[in-house]
């Protein structure tokens, strides 16, 4: 039996946005795209991901602690590991997370350019994927077992596996800002028309969140 195929505790403005624009070292998550997990920072299950002790509890860290939980393996875009285009450059870059980043389980990495996988503390390896989001997909399942498969982001990462239907299940934080700019998650995407819909909708403290589940077709 093999687990779902997940996103989770996705962050997306108002107007739709998951990042900012203008990603950098200095903007990981675009201009402005911090403030789109606001709702996030404080809860008890960030808080000790990066060693605290004390955070926030109630809906919002509900969420995120139901985030972590029954993962085998990790799916990334080329832009959540890393800031650089093209060819890999010879910096010794390894993620924006330090030493022991917080997945504990293999990631894959969507790239177009090869690489050797990386192997970091506390059980996080990265591998470097050439092959497509379905390539991926495959040795993601292998790596995980019985356990869930999260697909991390970005956007078009995320876009690319609902086109194909591949994601089972959806939870996004709807956070009260604004971008104007950014990185789209729904332009363009007929989401019944690709057997989604909307099973939840929760009220938090600092977000709103939003599950959506794939359909099975006899159902729809």
């Amino acid at each position: 039996m093999t687990g779902k195929v997940r996103v989770n505790a996705y962050s997306v403005s108002v107007d739709g946005f998951g990042a900012g624009p203008d990603q950098s070292l200095e903007h990981p998550l675009g201009v402005g795209g911090e403030r789109l997990h606001h709702w996030f920072y404080p809860t008890t299950t960030f808080q000790t991901l990066f060693g605290e002790s004390k955070g926030e509890t109630g809906v919002d860290d509900g969420f995120a602690r139901r985030s972590m939980e029954g993962m085998g393996a990790w799916i990334l875009g080329r832009n959540m590991f890393a800031p650089s285009r093209g060819g890999w450059p010879d910096d010794g870059w390894k993620g924006w997370w330090g030493e022991e980043p917080p997945y504990h389980v293999p990631v894959m990495v969507l790239t177009r350019h090869a690489r050797d996988p990386i192997e970091m503390k506390g059980g996080t390896v990265f591998h470097f994927e050439t092959g497509g989001i379905e390539a991926a997909l495959e040795k993601a399942r292998a790596l995980a077992g019985d356990k869930d498969v999260r697909i991390g982001g970005g956007a078009e990462t995320i876009r690319q596996y609902l086109t194909a239907g591949l994601i089972d299940e959806l939870h996004v934080a709807v956070s009260p800002v604004l971008l104007g700019r950014g990185e789209p998650l729904w332009q363009g995407l007929d989401l019944p028309a690709l057997g989604y819909e909307v099973v939840s909708s929760t009220a938090g403290e600092r977000a709103t969140h939003l599950i959506l589940n794939r359909v099975a077709k006899d159902k729809r």
